[in-house]
């Protein structure tokens, strides 16, 4: 036990973590997934606030398993490597708001930085201006924590805290193999509570046993290594340290790789997969998701790995994506294959100033 724990938290934790990614994601595409979103943690999390009812757009709606094995994966590692330590009470509803428009970021992009990486690596050159803005979101978000930014410190909370995001799971699972209903409305369309597409993305999906499946093992991976593809780029300009960095470049090189053997690797810009080709706002979207993310702490995965270990913050980021899907969806910001949405734009705009005042006025107090 204590030589796997050694390993996982070496150099090769992180590379072994995005190998594990940068293969099953291409995988999962060709057994069903929506092309270049094998695995898309804001896309997902979109799907499941849709399958909930938390927005009505009918092309986006199902409780995706990767994300319940993600959050199920990391709560098995960390209890089996005694790492469960329920903590909470750092800025808990700034943290909120900082995954809502994490979120509203990434769907004017169309994608968080795992996908956008996958988009890489299948051939959609529009990620390359979505990922330029992610590092350029990262970069301010860097120069706020120079200047002292801080959430302040969380601190231990009871064990049953910790179980909440958990419970949460193993309910999500419930739904999406029971799929209760209501009945049907006056002009027969499903009542609810849970609500699937019958077309669009929402309705491609690997088989339930395959992706629940790649969800545990990379859930537990990422528990072990500290997987982050945005703590990559922010340890990488900070302290020049290679240790996350290294899990990034072999995550695109595998895509690229897997895509390539499977057939799925399709160069251009136009026509890509649930992917639109707006420069601005593809650019635009991550730098809001990418200054959101670090001010929080970690990318999305990252993020729903810590609330699978009992991370209460985590976990609140966690909704405030879900809010941040059904505010997207519900006030036309989410973009399409045709272009952001009409208020796309001035909502990432409104994040940026939200972001931004968060960062200069939330620092630690030296005391005198």
């Amino acid at each position: 036990m204590s030589f796997i724990k050694r390993f996982f938290i070496s150099r090769w934790g992180p590379i072994i973590t995005g190998l594990a990614v940068g293969v099953l994601a291409p995988v999962l595409v060709k057994y069903g997934n929506p092309g270049n979103m094998g695995i898309c943690v804001a896309c997902f999390t979109r799907d499941i606030a849709g399958a909930l009812g938390l927005h009505r757009a009918g092309v986006v709606q199902y409780i995706r398993p990767e994300i319940i094995g993600f959050i199920l994966g990391s709560f098995a590692a960390a209890l089996i490597f005694r790492e469960f330590k329920p903590r909470t009470g750092s800025s808990p509803i700034v943290r909120f708001f900082l995954g809502m428009f994490a979120m509203i970021g990434a769907l004017v992009f169309l994608g968080c930085p795992w996908r956008a990486y996958l988009r890489l690596g299948g051939g959609d050159w529009n990620a390359i201006p979505g990922i330029i803005g992610l590092i350029v979101g990262i970069l301010i978000g860097i120069v706020f924590l120079k200047i002292g930014f801080s959430l302040g410190r969380n601190r231990p909370a009871p064990k049953a805290l910790g179980w909440v995001v958990p419970v949460l799971a193993v309910v999500l699972l419930l739904f999406l193999i029971f799929a209760p209903r209501f009945g049907r409305d006056a002009d027969g369309n499903p009542a609810g509570p849970i609500f699937f597409s019958a077309e669009g993305p929402g309705s491609m999906y690997a088989p339930l046993l395959l992706s629940l499946g790649v969800g545990l093992l990379v859930g537990f991976l990422a528990q072990r290594s500290r997987f982050c593809t945005v703590g990559a780029v922010r340890d990488l300009v900070m302290m020049r340290d290679t240790h996350l960095f290294n899990g990034i470049l072999v995550f695109i090189a595998a895509a690229f790789v897997t895509n390539l053997i499977l057939g799925q690797f399709r160069a251009g810009f136009e026509g890509q997969p649930v992917a639109h080709t707006d420069v601005l706002w593809n650019f635009g979207g991550m730098v809001l998701a990418g200054l959101a993310f670090t001010l929080a702490g970690g990318c999305p995965g990252r993020q729903v790995f810590l609330a699978g270990e009992g991370d209460g913050d985590a976990g609140l980021f966690f909704l405030g994506m879900l809010a941040g899907a059904a505010v997207s969806h519900t006030f036309s910001a989410a973009s399409s294959p045709k272009g952001p949405g009409a208020f796309g734009p001035a909502m990432v705009i409104a994040g940026l100033v939200f972001c931004i005042i968060v960062g200069l006025t939330m620092r630690e107090r030296t005391e005198v």
